[in-house]
């Protein structure tokens, strides 16, 4: 009887490790849609690429409000769903409430800090891609006036800020930076139309380069750039394809990797803080086909030799968000 026990428990561990090894990954989008050109853009292309290589798949939910958030959490994981990732800072509080409940889950967050022993935080230093594509705008205007419209008036787009205005600066000290954000409440990033409106007034007060970190409002700032015949700057995903010939580049979040690099990882994923910067690949500048003729060599040298002396440390571009002041505004 007692070897018959230990073979039961054996299979049924067996079955377990089985079900565990076949456990789904899922993906949860911040507001603003899986489709946003952007952030939840970049996170739906790096749960693709996973399953495109591995042939596995991958539960996914867009949001439709913010009372959704615990409530997509929880059904994924009765569900059994393992690694769950989640975009965006707004996840933060649910996670840290759903989290202890689900300790043999493991969840990923990208843009907030959750101390659980079962989440992986991911954040970004938006500043230090910001500060190049700072750089890129300042020498590409021609007024002297650039300009920057961010999605949510919150410490982290003023992350984006400021250190689009230090890599301006360091270009040009004399330069003016036009900053406008798009409103106080999730909706600001999904406002095309205010971001087209922002990006009109900006343009009336000199601005002939446009930053957008915005979100899905960013696709309003970018069309209304084209349109009126101004260079715009990307954000988050490769967006210069949007508009070939007059997006500037696009400073890219590789959220993608991020979300790749979880589910990959899948039930043995390591939990713990992670920093992707320019360094360890997490943060770039986008250079292709259609920004080519925009962006000259020497424009390019410079931002690269910015980039070189941030990644070996030489450079250290200030983060809003370790003291909520801008030195450069």
């Amino acid at each position: 009887m007692s070897l018959m026990h230990k073979f039961l428990g054996a299979a049924a561990a067996a079955a377990l490790s089985a079900g565990a090894a076949l456990a789904e990954p899922a993906l949860i989008f911040d507001l603003g849609g899986k489709f946003d050109k952007s952030f939840n853009e970049a996170a739906f292309g790096g749960a693709t690429r996973w399953a495109d290589e591995t042939g596995g798949t991958f539960r996914e939910i867009e949001l439709q409000s913010e009372a959704q958030r615990e409530q997509a959490l929880r059904r994924f994981a009765e569900a059994g769903a393992n690694p769950i990732v989640m975009t965006g800072f707004a996840f933060g509080n649910v996670l840290s409430e759903v989290a202890p409940d689900y300790p043999d889950t493991k969840f990923a967050i990208i843009d907030m800090v959750v101390d659980a022993p079962n989440v992986r935080s991911v954040v970004f230093n938006e500043h230090e891609g910001s500060y190049l594509v700072g750089m890129m705008a300042a020498q590409a205007s021609k007024s002297g006036t650039v300009g920057f419209i961010g999605g949510m008036d919150i410490p982290l787009i003023r992350k984006f800020a400021c250190g689009y205005v230090q890599g301006v600066k360091a270009v040009n000290p004399e330069a003016t930076v036009i900053q406008n954000m798009t409103g106080t409440t999730p909706a600001a990033w999904n406002d095309p139309v205010k971001g087209s409106e922002l990006t009109k007034a900006q343009i009336a007060q000199g601005a002939d380069v446009v930053y957008a970190a915005a979100g899905g409002t960013g696709v309003g700032v970018l069309q209304t750039a084209a349109d009126e015949g101004i260079l715009s700057v990307g954000v988050d995903s490769n967006q210069n394809h949007l508009h070939s010939g007059k997006v500037l580049t696009s400073m890219m979040k590789r959220v993608d990797n991020a979300v790749y690099e979880a589910m990959k990882a899948g039930v043995d994923l390591e939990t713990g803080f992670n920093v992707m910067g320019v360094a360890n690949g997490g943060i770039d500048y986008a250079m292709d086909e259609h920004n080519a003729s925009l962006v000259s060599a020497d424009m390019k040298a410079a931002v690269d030799g910015a980039k070189d002396k941030i990644a070996s440390g030489e450079l250290a571009v200030h983060d809003y968000m370790s003291d909520n002041t801008c030195p450069v505004e």
